[in-house]
């Protein structure tokens, strides 16, 4: 769905963007439609950022994959068609309903038997995952509640190696994310993650700004490198 505050110039681009190089294909768009039906908030990546996540998967040469945060299983799509045949991806997801949806559409794309999703609050899966031993993980993409970002790149971290990618998304907030808001957990979390991030030494990090259907927004992307 096309954010209302978003710029018409910038959805123009978006879509003539997505149509020459991020093309639907049935099993995208049946998952988008499957958790509109549902009910879902209309807030998955655009097609364009779901691609950029493919080729950052690819481009990492990533065989093991970890997902914060679900919803109808569109970015886990994008995500798990990069990975080869023995790869695995888990996505955490804290809705039952939302993660019955995503099952239903990471099926029918032809990727269950790479994908795992889990149900129930990430920080009560993510230490589980610690004590299995789950990780290291090539590849972590956080997309949750924004309150919890801190903590959730907390636990990318002890799941990861060094070289591992972390990508958090809704960083920019509209702008907002430069100011206080202390009325808004959202933007009180994703400030407190960028000044985690920052003094993390273990962390090399940046940025960027995004314009187009999703409205302004932006990307974190954090590569571990001790």
């Amino acid at each position: 769905m096309t954010n209302p505050q978003a710029n018409p110039a910038w959805s123009e681009v978006d879509h003539y963007i997505t149509e020459l190089l991020a093309p639907a294909d049935e099993a995208l768009t049946g998952a988008l439609a499957a958790s509109t039906a549902a009910g879902l908030p209309e807030i998955a990546v655009a097609p364009n950022q779901g691609k950029l996540l493919h080729l950052l998967a690819a481009a990492q040469g990533a065989r093991n994959i970890l997902e914060i945060g679900t919803l109808g299983g569109y970015s886990t799509i994008w995500l798990a068609r990069a990975l080869p045949a023995d790869g695995r991806l888990i996505t955490l997801e804290y809705d039952p309903a939302h993660a019955d949806v995503a099952r239903a559409n990471i099926a029918r794309a032809g990727l269950d038997k790479l994908v795992e999703v889990r149900t129930g609050a990430a920080l009560d899966s993510l230490p589980r995952l610690e004590e299995e031993g789950a990780g290291p993980f090539d590849l972590v993409f956080v997309d949750a509640d924004k309150v919890n970002n801190p903590r959730y790149v907390e636990w990318a971290l002890k799941l990861s190696r060094p070289g591992t990618l972390i990508i958090v998304d809704n960083v920019v907030r509209g702008g907002k994310v430069a100011t206080a808001h202390p009325d808004d957990p959202a933007i009180t979390g994703t400030r407190e993650m960028f000044e985690l991030v920052a003094r993390e030494p273990r962390l090399d990090a940046t940025a960027f700004q995004t314009v187009g259907t999703k409205g302004h927004d932006g990307l974190l992307l954090a590569r571990v490198v001790g």
